[in-house]
C-alpha cells in the first residue's frame, strides 16, 4: 500500500470516501512526518498537531453523519501569509513578532468550510519578498531535491512560497496554499517538481492575506498534480464583499476542465521569451512541450509580446511602491514588535530597523523613492503606463491564440547563498512570470522534465483573464504527455 503521506489530494479523497482510512489516520501520518522531517527542511514555521487531530476527528464525525465537504478530512499546509484565527501568523518577519490573529482569512475560512484540516503554517520569504526563501526570519527552507553530482549542496525551493513547495514535494502535506505577486507560486513549483497555479486577479479574496503589492497579490495552490491544484483552487475561490477587488462570479468546476483536452486549441509561443543565456535544456523542453500539444491536436502559433523586455523593471517599480504604502502600517505601536525609544519617532525608527529584514528594507526604500515628489511622474506613473502596454500585448495575442506556452523559470533550483548577494540576479528569477501578474492573468506551472543534474524543470501556461479552465486543460494534457513522476530521493 502507498504510504498515506505520498497520496495525491485526489487519491486521499477517494480513500476517505472508500473508508480505506480515516482522516484521523491520515492526519496522524502527516503529523509524524512533519515531526521527523521538518527540523531538516524547515518548511513549517508553526505546527498545529493537536488542532489538526481535533479537526480530523470532527471531520470523521461529519462523514459518519453524511455531511461531507469537497475537502473533507484532507490535511493541508497554509502559507504564513494567511491570517489563521488563534494560530501565529507572521509573514516570516520579526516586525510581526508573535502576532496571533483573532480572525480568519477568507481563503482559509473557505478551506475549513469545505472540511480541510490545518497541519500548520509554512515558511516563506519575509512579506513574500524574495525568490529563494532566504529572507525569512526563521531561516531558509531546504529543497528536498539534490543535485546528482553534489548531493551535499543545499538547494533553494524557490520563493516566496518556498515552504509550501517544499512541504508538498517532501510529502509533508497533501497540498498547500501559496501566494503569487510576481511568480511566487509558479517558480517554487518549478524548482520542486510540483504544480503551482495562480488564478486571475480577483478570483480569490485577499481579505486576511498580509499585503505586499495589492494590485498583484493573488492566492493560489501548490499541489502534486494539475487535478489536485484544480480541486484546491475550487475551494479557495469565491466572491468576498470584504475585498473590493474580489470578482462577483460563480466558481467554475475547475477539476472538470483538466481532462477536457486541447484538440482545436491554438497555443501561442511568445518570441520575446527566448532570453540570452537560457540553458539549452530549457529551450529543448519548451520545444518538446510544443510537440506534445501538437500531437494532441493543438496548433502552435508564433506571437509577439513586444513590451515583455520592460516587465521586470516595471514590476520592480510598481511592486516596491505598493509595498512601501502597505508596510507603512508596521510602526511598533498597534501590534507586533516594538523597540524602545525616547521619542515616538525613535520608536518608529527602531521598530522598523530591527523588525524588517534587508530585502524588505531595500524594497521599501525603492518604493518610497519612486513615489516621492519629483520622481513619481518619472518612475511610478511611467511604470503604470508600461503595465498597460504589457496588458495590451496580451489582448492582441488572444486574437490569434487561446493560451501561451513558456518556460516557468530560466534555470533549475540553485544553491542557497549562490545568488543572494546579487539582487539583480535574484530578480531575474521572475523574468517569465511577472507579466501574468502585471496583466492580472491566470497561469500554471507544471513539472515536465529533469535537467542534467537531476533537478525538475517546469513549463508554464498563461491564459486569458477568467479562463483558468483552458490553462488547466492544457496543463492536464502536458502532464499526461510528460508522464513526470520523479520524486526527490529521501536523504533526510
Amino acid at each position: 500500500m502507498t504510504e498515506l503521506t505520498e497520496l495525491t489530494l485526489s487519491a486521499a479523497r477517494d480513500g476517505l470516501v472508500a473508508k480505506a482510512f480515516s482522516s484521523v489516520e491520515l492526519t496522524a501520518a502527516f503529523n509524524d512526518a512533519i515531526e521527523a522531517v521538518n527540523p531538516i527542511l524547515n518548511a513549517y514555521v508553526t505546527t498545529t498537531p493537536q488542532k489538526a487531530m481535533e479537526m480530523a476527528e470532527a471531520s470523521d464525525a461529519r462523514r459518519r453523519c453524511g455531511a461531507v465537504g469537497p475537502l473533507e478530512g484532507l490535511p493541508l499546509g497554509i502559507k504564513d501569509l494567511y491570517c489563521t484565527q488563534g494560530v501565529r501568523t507572521t509573514a516570516c518577519s520579526r516586525i510581526l513578532g508573535e502576532f496571533t490573529p483573532t480572525y480568519e482569512s477568507t481563503v482559509t475560512a473557505n478551506l475549513w468550510r469545505d472540511g480541510a484540516v490545518l497541519l500548520g503554517k509554512l515558511n516563506m520569504d519575509e512579506f513574500a519578498m524574495g525568490s529563494s526563501n532566504e529572507t525569512s526570519r526563521f531561516g531558509p527552507v531546504i529543497n528536498p531535491w539534490k543535485r546528482q553530482e553534489s548531493g551535499n549542496v543545499a538547494l533553494t525551493p524557490g520563493g516566496s512560497s518556498g515552504g509550501s513547495a517544499a512541504a508538498v514535494a517532501a510529502d509533508l502535506c497533501l497540498a498547500a496554499t501559496a501566494s503569487d505577486t510576481g511568480g511566487s507560486i509558479r517558480q517554487p513549483a518549478a524548482f520542486t517538481g510540483t504544480v503551482g497555479l495562480k488564478p486571475t486577479y480577483g478570483r480569490a479574496s485577499r481579505y486576511g492575506m498580509i499585503a505586499f503589492a495589492s494590485s498583484m497579490d493573488q492566492a493560489g495552490p501548490i499541489a502534486k498534480t494539475v487535478e489536485d491544484s484544480a480541486i484546491l483552487l475550487g475551494s479557495m475561490c469565491g466572491h468576498d464583499p470584504r475585498d473590493s477587488t474580489s470578482l462577483s462570479l460563480e466558481v467554475p468546476d475547475f477539476a472538470a476542465a483538466v481532462k477536457r483536452g486541447v484538440k482545436g486549441l491554438k497555443i501561442g509561443v511568445p518570441k520575446e521569451y527566448r532570453v540570452d543565456g537560457m540553458p539549452d535544456e530549457i529551450e529543448k523542453l519548451w520545444h518538446q512541450g510544443m510537440t506534445w500539444l501538437q500531437d494532441l491536436g493543438a496548433t502552435i502559433v508564433d506571437v509577439s509580446l513586444p513590451h515583455t523586455k520592460y516587465a521586470l523593471p516595471c514590476y520592480y517599480i510598481v511592486a516596491p511602491a505598493e509595498a512601501s504604502s502597505n508596510l507603512a502600517r508596521y510602526d511598533g505601536m498597534r501590534f507586533g514588535t516594538r523597540a524602545a525609544g525616547d521619542t515616538l519617532t525613535e520608536v518608529y525608527e527602531q521598530s522598523r530597523a530591527q523588525g524588517f529584514g534587508n530585502e524588505v528594507k531595500r524594497r521599501i526604500l525603492i518604493g518610497t523613492y519612486v513615489l516621492s515628489a519629483g520622481y513619481y511622474d518619472a518612475y511610478y506613473l511611467r511604470a503604470q503606463r508600461v503595465r498597460t502596454k504589457i496588458a495590451d500585448d496580451f489582448k492582441q495575442a488572444w486574437q490569434v491564440c487561446d493560451a501561451l506556452l513558456t518556460p516557468t523559470a530560466p534555470f533549475a533550483a540553485f544553491g542557497i547563498g549562490e545568488k543572494s548577494a546579487d539582487p539583480i540576479q535574484m530578480y531575474l528569477n521572475d523574468v517569465f512570470t511577472v507579466t501574468a501578474n502585471l496583466a492580472g492573468l491566470p497561469a500554471i506551472s507544471l513539472p515536465a522534465s529533469l535537467d542534467a543534474h537531476g533537478l525538475p524543470l517546469g513549463l508554464q501556461v498563461i491564459g486569458r483573464a477568467l479562463d483558468e479552465e483552458t490553462i488547466l486543460a492544457v496543463g492536464g494534457a502536458l502532464e499526461a504527455q510528460a508522464g513526470f513522476n520523479a520524486k526527490p530521493k529521501k536523504w533526510w
